[in-house]
């Protein structure tokens, strides 16, 4: 099985997608005999093997479909070892390091894997990925997925601290460098050793203190078109969804704000708001009117019985955006090697 090659039917050894909702998918490799459990029931392996890709397969209490694995399925289903790169970043990462076939990567750390899957299929099939993890664990772990997803010839995953070691036996003939470093700054002069002229490199930090420090270390290393980018992930769902249909009074709001009775001053507002505050407050009651629709039509109603009676069930179709949302705060600087001497 090869992530950068197309296969129709299913085959022992394949890893494939199991795909029970798009926020519910497994990632399951095919063995002889085994049965993998969904939460529709027992799915026998011996039941998928030679299905055409895309088949909806029955389980004890339901159905599930079967799908070839992409590198954008394995950022959603992979095993996690560390904190991952998700779709936006990745596609924002090829696109800026200018990756195509047969371009010669370096990749510092590795992870998990889920941007050397992306990084494999974009290089491939002459392309070559060297990707290192201090960590001989998550090397191990990660060498021996990606043989097993046949990117082996692809990929090359070596045990070091590169921020101490550098990058040994590569001079100046890498397309591109990334580096996802707690430290990225201390790698990017031995990353500058190994980038070709006109190279480009990225550098992924969580905070904003770590992209202040790699700009600089790029700019004393006479980088150029230091760039830096912060990609945000906001899906939105829509749905039908039925509220109370209200009568507007304006009089009634202005009044309920500024009348103040002179007898008893603690009652009916405070004379010595700003129009400021009154219009924060305001403001916070109509945050919370948006999040409560009950809230919003008891508040404009005022409870007056009057206007109860022209209550009525109005249906809208509304968007709104999905509270779980799979990625993170990150930046993403960007900048090219360019020695004029070598002009």
């Amino acid at each position: 099985m090869s992530f950068c090659k197309y296969k129709s039917h299913v085959e022992v050894g394949d890893t494939v997608v199991v795909y029970v909702n798009p926020r519910l998918m497994y990632s399951l490799k095919i063995k002889e005999k085994e049965v993998f459990q969904t939460r529709f029931g027992a799915l026998r392996h011996d039941d998928i093997v030679g299905k055409p890709y895309g088949s909806k397969l029955a389980c004890t209490k339901g159905y599930v479909h079967i799908m070839d694995m992409t590198p954008e399925l394995w950022t959603i289903t992979l095993p996690h070892r560390t904190q991952i790169i998700y779709g936006t970043d990745i596609s924002f990462i090829l696109i800026q390091l200018q990756l195509k076939p047969g371009s010669i990567v370096i990749e510092a750390g590795t992870g998990s894997g889920s941007l050397s899957h992306s990084i494999a299929r974009t290089i491939a099939p002459n392309g070559r990925l060297f990707t290192f993890d201090f960590h001989k664990e998550r090397a191990d772990a990660a060498r021996e997925e990606f043989t097993d997803h046949g990117l082996g010839q692809i990929i090359v995953v070596q045990h070091r601290d590169v921020c101490a070691d550098g990058f040994i036996n590569i001079d100046q003939s890498v397309d591109a460098v990334f580096l996802d470093l707690p430290h990225p700054w201390e790698a990017i002069e031995s990353a500058s050793s190994a980038l070709k002229n006109g190279g480009r490199i990225c550098c992924f930090s969580p905070c904003i203190e770590q992209v202040q420090k790699s700009s600089e270390s790029l700019r004393n290393l006479n980088f150029m078109d230091v760039e830096t980018y912060e990609c945000v992930l906001r899906p939105y769902e829509f749905r039908d969804w039925s509220l109370k249909k209200f009568k507007y009074d304006p009089s009634r709001v202005n009044s309920s704000v500024s009348h103040v009775d002179q007898n008893n001053p603690d009652v009916g507002g405070d004379t010595n708001k700003s129009d400021e505050e009154i219009y924060q407050e305001n403001d916070d009651t109509n945050k919370r009117c948006k999040l409560d629709p009950k809230l919003k039509t008891e508040h404009s109603l005022d409870n007056n019985d009057d206007h109860k009676n022209d209550d009525q069930d109005v249906n809208y179709f509304i968007s709104y955006m999905n509270n779980e949302v799979a990625g993170h705060t990150g930046f993403l600087t960007f900048a090219t090697k360019f020695d004029f001497t070598a002009v």
